[in-house]
């Protein structure tokens, strides 16, 4: 391939003047992208210091370090807190106070307000789930979305409305973006949960999904497994019935297992007119 000849000086002289290059600034070009040159004692100049050996040489003050801020507690600390702190709530009231003050778990940092709990304080009959969600966060109230209309058909089919049940959660602040709780903070909140199941002191307990079954219910096993079984709740004082059923929202997503959950139902039901009678 044969090379293009080099511009002429006429030609050079037409580009710059159409790129707007009218003038010279000096006579050698300048490389706008090299370093420029630095002086030789740049690196090494030090600042000129006072060398009368008739006066001891200043130096400046050191600077007083920055304080240190307090570690974190350890979680085994903050869960013991937790524990003693709720131990002291002789009422619904009091502990309620006591969770607006407690500091111990971060998931109140990022929730709007904490969500206690629903219904009747005196009910026989209280359902546990496991967090709030967005709707909840922004009301204060469990189960008010969505999944809090579906549980509210569910408690109509066997004849109870929210003036004759108690709802609650296992975490009273919702965690970030719906995620699931940390096995750290269910440990902090737990105590809470316990001492809040045993100032109802229902005679029926429904713990609602496999997270507050696992967490309440000290069992390992899936909700297929432990839902439509009567198991045990001890509160220290009394044994209370226990029983495992879908969480609502797992009901929305799987309609299918709705009938498995009227079963559940149906045999709690069954379970408050027998002690009522």
């Amino acid at each position: 391939m044969t090379p293009e000849p080099a511009p002429s000086v006429s030609q050079l002289l037409s580009f710059y003047l159409e790129a707007g290059v009218d003038c010279a600034l000096s006579e050698e070009p300048i490389n706008r992208l090299a370093e420029p040159d630095r002086p030789a004692d740049f690196k090494t100049a030090a600042p000129a210091r006072d060398v009368n050996p008739s006066r001891p040489t200043e130096t400046a003050p050191t600077p007083p370090a920055a304080p240190l801020s307090e570690p974190p507690p350890a979680p085994d600390a903050v869960i013991a807190s937790a524990r003693e702190t709720a131990r002291t709530a002789s009422s619904l009231e009091i502990l309620r106070d006591l969770l607006e003050k407690f500091d111990g778990c971060a998931l109140k940092s990022t929730a709007t307000r904490l969500v206690f709990a629903d219904g009747n304080p005196t009910a026989r009959i209280m359902f546990v789930g496991e967090a709030p969600g967005r709707d909840e966060d922004i009301e204060g109230l469990p189960f008010v979305g969505r999944s809090g209309k579906l549980l509210d058909r569910m408690i109509a089919s066997i004849g109870l409305d929210r003036t004759k049940v108690y709802i609650a959660n296992v975490i009273p602040w919702r965690p970030p973006g719906n995620r699931t709780p940390t096995p750290q903070e269910t440990q902090i909140c737990l105590p809470f949960i316990q001492r809040q199941i045993e100032l109802v002191d229902p005679d029926i307990l429904v713990t609602l999904g496999n997270p507050s079954t696992q967490t309440l219910l000290a069992t390992r096993e899936g909700i297929m497994k432990t839902r439509g079984r009567w198991l045990s709740y001890d509160t220290g004082t009394r044994t209370i019935r226990a029983m495992a059923t879908f969480h609502p929202a797992y009901l929305l997503r799987s309609p299918s297992y709705k009938r498995l959950s009227w079963q559940d139902l149906r045999a709690i039901a069954k379970a408050l007119s027998q002690s009522a009678s």
